[in-house]
């Protein structure tokens, strides 16, 4: 019993001693000092004006942004201005000059670039003894106008007799023998009349081919006027969409003088824009139909293949009337070989010469219609909007070898 009392009495010193430890370590730890008063702080001097004024600000009536006049014309006013809707304004209508002796009137222009080929061959006939040197040069003279080697043979050969036969020669009756020898040569049994006469149940339809930059968009607008001179209502067909603004340039040559347009997308189906132009024609009664295909490189033949295809869509719908190939008459005899492989693809009933008024060479007539034998419907002789002209062979000779 004495030994339980004992083990009592122990347990009770040692928790009193460890109670005593805890107490005294907690009192020796420091508790954080009470957070410090408030500081009074006095408000700073108000900023000085700049100048001998200086003074306290003091309190001022303030407006809004309402409430204050702006001066006029202001950025910053929130009054918006409306302005006026822009005036469209209308293309006047032209009136272009009547096709009939269109080239007489562009004679003169045509004469003084063609100089080298009549009058160097009145030039050397004229020669008091034609021997073989002079003949000579009179070949090489039509070589170098773009006449062609057969036809040069065949008209040197002609020369010669007529001459042997003639004896003297005047000037008037070279000129005579000249002029009658060079209408043989270019011919004048063509029937060089652009077919676009409507009919009945269809207008009349024209599809223009040719390389790029032939003049062919050109050429397409200003036959629109030749027709339009001549009375009759014109849809143009923008089948070139490959081009950048050819579709743009086609119908302003329309609106120019009153003529419809139908478009494509830009780059879309030139055959599917055929087509439609084609058919609107034919519902709105128009007399002609006058549709610009996209240029193609004659040496591109997957091209070639779609341009062929334009011709099949548009005769889903009739027949076409022409199709006027458009070559540059600069190029001479390198348009021959756009001229063979057109013609292999389309069947092309008529030529159009541009730019004959330059550095052409007047036989390239000769040469292009023996090349595909078609004639030369028409011709471009300057940059004017009337400078296409129906082709005459007389008025052309003419113009060649002079008065």
């Amino acid at each position: 019993m004495e030994i339980v009392i004992l083990a009592v009495v122990i347990a009770v010193v040692v928790i009193g001693a460890l109670g005593g430890l805890v107490i005294g370590s907690r009192k020796r730890k420091q508790l954080p000092p009470p957070p410090p008063a408030a500081p009074d702080i006095t408000a700073p001097p108000a900023e000085p004006h700049v100048g001998d004024e200086a003074e306290t600000p003091r309190e001022e009536p303030r407006r809004t942004i309402e409430e204050v006049d702006l001066p006029e014309g202001s950025a910053a006013t929130s009054v918006a201005v409306e302005e006026p809707p822009p005036v469209v304004e209308v293309p006047e209508i032209e009136i272009p000059e009547p096709t009939a002796g269109r080239l007489v009137r562009l004679r003169a222009r045509l004469s003084r670039s063609q100089n080298a080929l009549g009058k160097g061959l009145l030039t050397l006939l004229s020669r008091e003894h034609l021997d073989e040197d002079t003949w000579e040069e009179i070949e090489d003279t039509l070589l170098t106008a773009d006449v062609g080697v057969q036809p040069t043979q065949e008209l040197v050969e002609r020369l010669r007799e007529r001459v042997k036969v003639l004896g003297t020669r005047t000037p008037q009756e070279l000129r005579s023998l000249l002029r009658e020898e060079l209408l043989n040569l270019i011919g004048t049994d063509f029937d060089r009349t652009v077919r676009t006469e409507p009919e009945a149940s269809k207008p009349g339809i024209v599809m223009v081919v040719g390389v790029n930059g032939t003049g062919k968009t050109t050429t397409t607008g200003k036959l629109a006027r030749v027709l339009v001179a001549d009375g009759r209502t014109v849809v143009l067909g923008a089948a070139d969409t490959f081009r950048a603004a050819a579709t743009e340039q086609l119908q302003t040559w329309g609106d120019r003088v009153g003529a419809y347009t139908v478009r494509g997308p830009e780059g879309g189906d030139p055959a599917s824009v055929a087509f439609d132009a084609v058919k609107e024609g034919k519902e709105m009664g128009y007399d002609v139909v006058l549709i610009d295909t996209a240029g193609r490189l004659h040496t591109k033949t997957g091209l070639m293949d779609e341009l062929g295809k334009v011709k099949r869509v548009v005769e889903k719908h009739a027949p076409l009337d022409e199709i006027l190939l458009v070559l540059d008459a600069t190029t001479g005899q390198n348009g021959l070989v756009q001229a063979r492989v057109f013609a292999e693809v389309v069947d092309i009933t008529g030529i159009v010469l541009t730019k004959l008024d330059g550095t052409a060479k007047g036989g390239i007539v000769v040469a292009v219609q023996r090349e595909l034998g078609v004639p030369v419907k028409l011709v471009g002789l300057g940059e004017g909007a009337d400078d296409l002209a129906p082709f005459e062979p007389e008025a052309f000779v003419d113009a060649l070898i002079g008065e």
